[in-house]
């Protein structure tokens, strides 16, 4: 074990059951609301590239320099946390995998591809990090959790599908290159959900989000200087601007903030489902702007989904199935030497 490892941040008396369903509680609304968020920047950040101003490398860009000033500045006003060597070459990685390769294959791959394959392809999130910690976590793959992913998936499919009936045919365009590159951006935050969780739990969000997206901006300006050069600030209309400040704000700043308070309080697969609230957001925006309808259909698949986030959390973990394995063998011996003293 690394002797400069920071412990992890205590955690709250979890065999008090009305303090730990608190503090899942405040797991389950931060990842909420961080999806909430989500769900709102894909429209607002396709008006932005949509304004002709913006490219979508520079916008992406722009979402980490803005959100690592914010963070630095937040930072200020929180408790000073000293990052060891060793975590801080940890949180390099974590920041390539959450941010830089996550939003620059997706980024990428939205731009050869059509929205809907890049929606579908987002739908595997959750499967991909289950896989992972059964892998690296040993969490077991419970009927539960099959079930609860399965219908989230169907659930987040159906909406999909639905909103994108009315596409024009010049939005339908696919590349199986482009498709690719939005899985790659997927797998990249499904193993950063689950290798980097112990990390994640060592410090405040604060202090994770500040360096992470420090590093992501020294990753990315490299790729993106030429596209931020171009940009004539005084230029841009009002209504882009706002757009702008919407997605470093809400859909990046308070997003990452939230995320890692869920997932030093859930399991990676419980966080990640969540990932299919995204296109009910999506739905329910289309319809207030009288872009779409409400259809039963809809309905059905919201039910869907809400149902397999609640399946998904309620499968049983790892440390739940060890518990209870401990338990019955303790069981089995008391039982054992209650006989024996019956015997003697």
């Amino acid at each position: 074990m690394n002797n400069d490892t920071k412990k992890d941040i205590p955690l709250p008396d979890l065999n008090n059951e009305f303090m730990a369903k608190n503090y899942n509680t405040i797991g389950h609304m931060a990842v909420l609301f961080a999806n909430i968020f989500w769900g709102f920047m894909s429209p607002v950040s396709k008006a932005v590239m949509a304004s002709g101003y913006i490219t979508p490398l520079s916008l992406t860009t722009i979402r980490m320099i803005g959100a690592a000033a914010i963070f630095w500045l937040t930072s200020i006003f929180t408790k000073k946390e000293h990052v060891t060597p060793h975590d801080m070459m940890m949180l390099f990685f974590a920041s390539l995998f959450s941010i830089s390769l996550n939003q620059g294959c997706f980024i990428a791959g939205i731009s050869m591809t059509s929205p809907i394959d890049a929606s579908v392809v987002a739908t595997t999130v959750p499967i991909i990090t289950m896989i992972i910690s059964a892998i690296y976590l040993k969490e077991p793959v419970t009927p539960k959790k099959v079930m609860g992913i399965f219908l989230g998936a169907i659930g987040a499919l159906i909406l999909i599908t639905s909103s994108s009936a009315g596409a024009s045919s010049s939005d339908a365009s696919s590349s199986v290159l482009g498709d690719v590159l939005c899985l790659a951006g997927e797998i990249s935050i499904a193993i950063y959900y689950v290798v980097f969780r112990d990390l994640i739990r060592r410090y405040s969000a604060v202090t994770l989000m500040k360096w992470m997206f420090t590093y992501a901006t020294i990753c990315c300006v490299p790729f993106s200087y030429n596209d931020l050069r171009a940009i004539d600030p005084m230029a841009l209309p009002v209504d882009v601007i706002l757009d702008m400040g919407f997605i470093i704000f809400a859909a990046t700043f308070l997003s990452y903030l939230l995320v890692p308070i869920a997932q030093q309080r859930l399991r990676p697969t419980v966080v990640s489902i969540y990932n299919y609230t995204q296109p009910i957001i999506a739905s329910l925006l289309a319809v207030m702007w009288g872009m779409g309808t409400f259809t039963p259909i809809k309905v059905v698949a919201i039910i869907l989904v809400f149902v397999g986030v609640y399946v998904v959390n309620k499968s049983k973990s790892k440390a739940q199935l060890d518990a209870e394995e401990e338990a019955l063998r303790k069981k089995q011996q008391q039982e054992l030497s209650k006989h024996s003293g019956y015997l003697d």
